[in-house]
């Protein structure tokens, strides 16, 4: 029985080594990225916009085209090139702090609007380069560097997930995936691939949220911080395709 070979990906080959602290799962979401581009065989017509804080760790870590936009105008700064060069395979990264906190409006107008691009965002709920602070997706009781007590909802509101968020949103598709075992990992790839062959056929806006975990921000060991995962953070934000449609 022949054993399958598994290559890096084209674009991450030759490249410098990424900036993620141990155990982040940034560096699992780029390479999977990178292996669906390979497979769809688009390594030279995709590009990547990338938001600063960790998200920027994916210019660093490939070769591929890629734009690096302001702090949460990673989303905006896709569509204008999309729009400019619909034969692309276009696709922001960012995290949650950026995408939903600082860049919520650009978030919502951009599906408002069904763009045809594709919105990656790894979600580790917080804002991990500038410090650990709260973000939209904090959990009820997370202690973050600017909520030492824990979240608190009726001072700092309830969590916000995309299944509500996008819910009945003329869009393409919606998912959830994480990166914190084989299985989800798995999943995430098939997601994020669906995500760009709907982009392909033109249906409009895509979004795949990556929960990962951020052992340095959560003050764990990386295999903590999967476990946080497994046994707090799938009741909040389970795993799954929430919006999906057929070609217009």
């Amino acid at each position: 029985m022949a054993t399958k070979t598994f290559e890096i990906p084209k674009v991450l080959q030759g490249a410098d080594p990424h900036g993620c602290c141990a155990g982040c799962g940034h560096g699992i979401a780029t390479r999977i990225i990178y292996e669906v581009i390979d497979e769809l065989g688009l390594s030279k017509k995709a590009v990547a916009f990338h938001d600063l804080a960790c998200g920027a760790n994916m210019v660093f870590a490939q070769r591929g085209n890629a734009f690096s936009g302001a702090h949460g105008r990673a989303i905006p700064t896709a569509t204008g090139y999309k729009r400019i060069r619909p034969d692309m395979l276009v696709f922001s990264y960012a995290g949650d702090g950026a995408t939903y906190n600082i860049g919520m409006q650009h978030t919502v107008h951009t599906a408002m609007r069904n763009e045809n691009i594709t919105a990656i965002v790894v979600n580790n709920t917080n804002f991990g380069m500038t410090g650990g602070q709260m973000s939209a997706t904090s959990t009820i009781g997370q202690k973050t560097t600017s909520s030492p007590a824990g979240r608190d909802s009726k001072k700092n509101g309830n969590p916000m997930s995309i299944e509500n968020l996008y819910h009945g949103m003329d869009i393409a598709y919606l998912a959830r995936g994480a990166v914190d075992c084989v299985v989800n990992v798995n999943k995430t790839k098939k997601f994020l691939k669906k995500a760009f062959e709907k982009q392909i056929a033109g249906e409009g806006f895509s979004l795949v949220e990556i929960i990962a975990p951020c052992p340095t921000n959560w003050g764990m060991t990386p295999a903590q911080a999967c476990e946080r995962i497994q046994n707090e953070l799938y009741e909040k934000y389970p795993i799954g395709e929430f919006i999906e449609r057929g070609v217009l």
